[in-house]
């Protein structure tokens, strides 16, 4: 089959490679007809090399039809549509059992001291082949794949995998008053949903930061009011003027580690990356800087009692932060991967109501066969043609 495979640092080419086969009683082989490319995809295209095998197969956003499961999956069948979580969880331990599905015990990589295994995400979380291929072996498929009906698009739906549970879980987690204000740094696509959730929740406020200029107008087509940072000299004292002086009562930092406007932070991450992967790797593990500009602007920028949800990934180990802030101002702080499975029975009755409430159809800016992955990973990152979402579309 034809799979999307790292081979560097910017480095990215469709290779074939062997299909992929049950191992286990709880695989199924899927066919896969949508593939995203995440922004976290874009750290292991340029960050997280340290933790990359050449010929690592990417993706983690991917739905389609069933062809083959093992004797213990009993949900799915042959023929089925699914979409499949980006995170692999049993559905059944203690964790899962709890709405943890992030931290799955059953594939808990507890040799690098990490939640549950990801599919198509670095050693550090199991090294499981991706969604970005024509055919996917999804273990723990007696719990994790998603049946959806037949009939609407893909776009319907793919964003289950990822988009549209990290965004849900953002908002449920910035604890946003009915009315009131909320604030989301980074207006990708895990920015932009959380948006369009927020203000489908009940939001009054919905306040978009950013600095791409075709980000900011889709977050405002959907009803943020924008602000672009290159515009403002203190986005914090910004932020508290549309808010009656306080701040906003929740922000969502949608960015992470590679925020713009930190140099040091690239500085460092850069010359990481140029160090022997093993060193690299050590040195990202125990000592990472990331780029915390949009963590102190959001501490900044929240009112006192009020809520920080981080959805945006962070991975260094010895960033400095202002705990003297944090508890003066009486902040509670909300983090962590999305428990996809947890979500969904939420989720659902939006995706399936009449007048797509969420806006999914058309979310994607792009849509180009496996083929093109080498360019579409280019032009998102480089933030060219516009792109904002991307699904590659294996060949049926």
């Amino acid at each position: 089959m034809k799979a999307v495979t790292w081979h560097g640092k910017r480095d990215v080419r469709v290779d074939t490679v062997p299909d992929p086969r049950l191992e286990e009683p709880t695989d199924a082989i899927v066919r896969i007809t949508s593939t995203g490319i995440c922004g976290s995809d874009l750290h292991l295209y340029e960050v997280l090399g340290a933790f990359m095998t050449e010929g690592d197969i990417l993706g983690h956003e991917p739905m389609g039809v069933v062809e083959e499961v093992g004797a213990a999956v009993t949900g799915i069948k042959p023929g089925d549509r699914v979409v499949v979580p980006f995170n692999i969880s049993c559905g059944h331990c203690w964790m899962c059992e709890r709405g943890l599905q992030s931290q799955c015990e059953t594939t808990q990589v507890t040799s690098q001291g990490k939640g549950a295994s990801l599919l198509g995400y670095t050693k550090l979380y199991g090294r499981v082949p991706g969604g970005q291929a024509e055919y996917l072996r999804v273990p723990q498929a007696q719990y994790g794949p998603i049946k959806v009906p037949d009939g609407p698009p893909d776009e319907r739906f793919v964003y289950l995998s990822d988009v549209v549970p990290t965004a849900w879980q953002a908002v449920e987690y910035a604890d946003v008053p009915g009315g009131g204000s909320v604030v989301v740094f980074g207006l990708g696509p895990i920015g932009q949903m959380a948006c369009r959730i927020a203000r489908h929740r009940g939001a009054g406020e919905v306040i978009g930061v950013d600095l791409v200029p075709e980000r900011l107008a889709r977050a405002r087509s959907h009803g943020a009011t924008v602000l672009d940072v290159r515009d403002h000299k203190d986005i914090a004292e910004s932020i508290r003027q549309l808010t009656g002086g306080r701040g906003a009562d929740a922000v969502i930092d949608a960015v992470g580690m590679e925020a713009h406007g930190a140099p040091i932070g690239r500085l460092a991450q850069s010359l990481v990356a140029l160090l022997p992967q093993q060193v690299g790797a050590k040195i990202t593990e125990k000592a990472g800087i990331d780029r915390l500009s949009v963590l102190y602007a959001a501490i900044d920028s929240v009112r006192r009692g009020g809520t920080i949800s981080l959805s945006g990934v962070y991975g260094g180990m010895v960033d400095p932060l202002p705990m003297m802030e944090l508890f003066d101002k009486q902040i509670q702080l909300r983090m962590g991967q999305a428990n996809v499975r947890h979500w969904i029975d939420d989720i659902m009755p939006v995706l399936t109501a009449d007048g797509d409430p969420l806006g999914v159809e058309g979310f994607a800016t792009h849509k180009l066969p496996l083929a093109d992955a080498p360019r579409a990973y280019d032009i998102f990152q480089k933030k060219l043609e516009g792109a904002q979402k991307i699904l590659l579309q294996p060949a049926a």
